[in-house]
């Protein structure tokens, strides 16, 4: 076992973690300024200090992450790459919490409303994967650019 290289699916799992993070730093850093409670500003300012030390620790694990062919930087809209990722995570959510609350589910006619929205969550995964794909936001075939923008928007988060 080489421990100086990542195995390819703990790369991904890693990619996953950090994109997820970035995004949510970024929420919490943009919400931050407009809470008025004390010590629900308290737990933000936790939040946010422990979502930058996992962000700082994981992309230390980068460089020994598999490498794949390199490909030029492509120049995106930032934001709507950025708010493509968040809605992306949101469906990807949601279609594990719909699959997990279907197990759960005895009542034939909620098993049918939860089958039902459970179906339009991957669907809007599915479009939204699409539609990043399209623009270069979501290199997923490319795990080196893959890699590449997840340090980008982790870096963007921990220098707001």
């Amino acid at each position: 076992m080489n421990e100086a290289h990542l195995a390819w699916h703990e790369t991904l799992e890693l990619h996953e973690l950090v994109a997820f993070q970035s995004v949510g730093l970024v929420k919490l850093k943009q919400t931050y300024p407009h809470i008025t409670n004390n010590d629900l500003k308290t737990l933000y300012n936790e939040a946010i200090a422990t979502v930058e030390e996992n962000l700082q620790e994981l992309i230390e694990f980068f460089p020994n992450a598999p490498r794949g062919e390199k490909s030029p930087s492509l120049a995106a809209e930032v934001m709507t790459g950025f708010y493509a990722g968040d809605l992306l995570g949101f469906a990807k959510t949601s279609v594990r919490n719909y699959a997990i609350a279907i197990t759960e589910t005895a009542t034939p006619m909620v098993r049918e409303v939860l089958q039902n929205q459970l179906n339009n969550a991957i669907e809007l995964h599915a479009k939204t994967f699409h539609f990043m794909y399209e623009r270069s936001d979501y290199p997923a075939y490319n795990l080196e650019r893959l890699l590449q923008t997840d340090l980008e928007n982790a870096y963007y988060a921990l220098s707001m």
